[in-house]
């Protein structure tokens, strides 16, 4: 089977196609050449089998585009994060967390009537039903909080009949609010419950951020202010997070959502998706590499293990798999770090101590600059999130927060396609062909 990309004339238009010729029958077939706004051309193989009597084979889709977007697009090799066309640079510095929310589920920013109506919707959102207080109950104290989210936030569909109606927008976009509203309240109520605290109220006079840094780390036996460095940070770890392409979570969420779930359960199915360790563990695996590396002094050690290829020992939070270049991310969250470690002073913690000496050392190594493995967001968030107090069981649930507006937008966007239709990937079956059954008696 050969391939050739050609442009013909279609109309007043100029179209790509491309082109598969079977070299032993010499058949051949067209096939749409589709470009986005920015980014690879990609072919459109819709009617490969129809036409050829052939399916693909690509293992975890690297290089299979399943749908269109129009949210994020990323550019690995440049190190490019864009939501709707804006830079993350530019949305981390400028905007807040519900302001790129908006963006990303509306597709433009908001004026500031707009914002202002959208905070108060998601303000007034934050409370969870009561019964839902005594859910919780039924989950054991050392239950790891992703568990949990993923039981409480599939079970918000028993709670809210109200806004099940994938098809009336109004019903959608209840439900899209009431998402993003309630999952810092609910994660917050995961980790109360961990320590055996009670669960601390949302506050309405508090933005996003300071309000779950509240709920976290507030008790009702005092009052509790939120440090204004520490919520900045949250907030862009927040920005950061909150879309990241068709990543699994991402995935996993319009898989489920096309066979017309209802969203609870689709953001259940993404949070399911985040809790795998290849996926939404990295920080994680950070702050436990750092543990392993145990005192500064070992760090000259662990850095020729991680250039020997025959030691399993491998630096966690540098280099990424998309980007090929500085995770732009990274850049950002490396000043919140350094600022939040400012603030609180890392003389009293070792291994926060140990992390950027680890980042200056990897930085300054020709073996890592020359093949780009920079530290990433999850070198830096981790660090942020041990820093303000979270355990490393909270980092995962922290993620699926943030991205929670992401998985909502891209399942929004799905819903709304006009070629909507159930997700159904083909396979290369390698198993038996055909055999005769053998009865029972007669095997061997």
């Amino acid at each position: 089977m050969t391939a050739d990309t050609k442009t013909a004339p279609a109309g007043d238009a100029a179209e790509k196609t491309f082109t598969f010729t079977n070299d032993q029958t010499g058949e051949s077939w067209q096939f749409p050449v589709v470009e986005g706004t920015v980014g690879p051309p990609t072919i459109d193989i819709r009617q490969l089998y129809q036409q050829t009597g052939h399916f693909t084979l690509d293992p975890a889709f690297t290089a299979t585009g399943s749908c269109k977007s129009r949210l994020t697009f990323i550019d690995g090799d440049e190190g490019i994060l864009m939501h709707r066309g804006y830079s993350i640079e530019d949305l981390t510095d400028k905007s807040s967390f519900l302001e790129v929310s908006y963006l990303l589920l509306y597709g433009d920013l908001p004026s500031k009537k707009q914002l202002d109506e959208f905070i108060r919707s998601i303000t007034y959102h934050t409370m969870v039903h009561e019964q839902i207080h005594y859910f919780f109950r039924g989950f054991r104290r050392d239950a790891h909080p992703m568990a949990i989210m993923c039981g409480v936030v599939g079970a918000l569909s028993a709670f809210y009949h109200d806004s099940l109606d994938i098809w009336d927008p109004q019903q959608r976009e209840i439900s899209a609010h009431r998402l993003l509203a309630k999952m810092p309240t609910l994660a917050a109520m995961a980790y109360k419950y961990s320590i055996g605290q009670p669960f601390m109220f949302p506050r309405n006079d508090l933005d996003y951020a300071e309000n779950f840094l509240y709920m976290c780390f507030g008790v009702p036996a005092e009052p509790f202010e939120v440090n204004p460095v520490h919520a900045r940070a949250m907030d862009k770890i927040f920005i950061l997070h909150a879309d990241h392409e068709q990543n699994a979570s991402t995935s996993t969420v319009r898989l489920a959502g096309s066979s017309q779930a209802n969203p609870f359960a689709c953001i259940a199915s993404g949070i399911a998706s985040l809790w795998g360790p290849a996926h939404g563990g990295a920080n994680q695996a950070v702050l436990e590499m750092l543990a392993e590396i145990g005192h500064k002094d070992n760090i000259p050690e662990f850095i020729e293990r991680a250039k020997d290829k025959d030691d399993p020992f491998r630096l966690m939070g540098f280099g990424h798999r998309v980007y090929k270049n500085y995770d732009p991310r990274a850049q950002v969250l490396r000043e919140s770090a350094h600022e939040v470690l400012h603030d609180l002073g890392i003389d009293n913690d070792p291994t926060l101590e140990l992390a950027m000496e680890l980042e200056k050392i990897a930085l300054e190594d020709p073996y890592f600059v020359d093949r780009k493995l920079f530290p990433n967001v999850d070198f830096y968030s981790g660090i942020i999130l041990k820093a303000l107090g979270f355990p490393d069981t909270m980092f995962t649930v922290l993620f699926a927060m943030a991205r929670t507006i992401g998985w909502i937008s891209q399942w929004k966007e799905m819903i709304e396609e006009p070629a909507l239709k159930i997700g159904r990937p083909r396979q290369l079956y390698t198993g038996p062909a055909a055999r005769p059954y053998v009865p029972i008696d007669e095997r061997k």
